[in-house]
């Protein structure tokens, strides 16, 4: 299976002892910064790293390696608690294909509903966009008169 070439870049180069990275390293690899990696290590996404006789933190490639899938996911919609959910599954092995295919089928339609909303918020903004000459004191801006006006009611608050 390809990750794109991301992936193939995080084994190439930078190896610590064993394959292990300190903290800059690994934000490197990763493509994150310290304080994301620290963030996901107090949410649980991440293992809380081992330490070397100096008190650094030492990360493995696995980590490294989820940091990406963590990326990936987020970069899919999916929120921090559903992706800690797609990672208890794959760990469970009871867990199936169809198991994680509902998950991304149920944030299709977390998508979809998003979209439905901003295309309602865009024409609502064509809408006061067309009616406003660009003109005239902001004072009289149809724009700004129709979020004074209560919704649904026609009069101002």
């Amino acid at each position: 299976m390809y990750f794109g070439a991301g992936f193939i870049l995080l084994y190439a180069g930078g190896k610590r002892d064993g394959g292990e990275f300190n903290h800059r390293s690994i934000g490197k690899k990763a493509g994150v910064n310290i304080e994301t990696i620290r963030y996901y290590e107090r949410r649980g996404l991440i293992p809380k790293p081992s330490r070397r006789e100096s008190g650094y933190r030492q990360y493995t490639r696995e980590t490294v390696t989820r940091i990406q899938f963590i990326k990936r996911a987020k970069e899919l919609g999916f929120s921090l608690r559903e992706i800690l959910e797609l990672l208890s599954l794959r760990l469970d092995p009871a867990t199936t294909c169809g198991d994680v295919k509902k998950r991304a089928e149920i944030k299709i339609a977390d998508i979809e509903e998003k979209i439905r909303i901003l295309q309602g918020m865009k024409r609502a903004l064509i809408t006061l966009t067309l009616e406003c000459k660009g003109s005239g004191p902001a004072r009289e801006c149809p724009i700004l008169e129709a979020l004074d006006t209560k919704v649904g009611s026609g009069e101002k608050e």
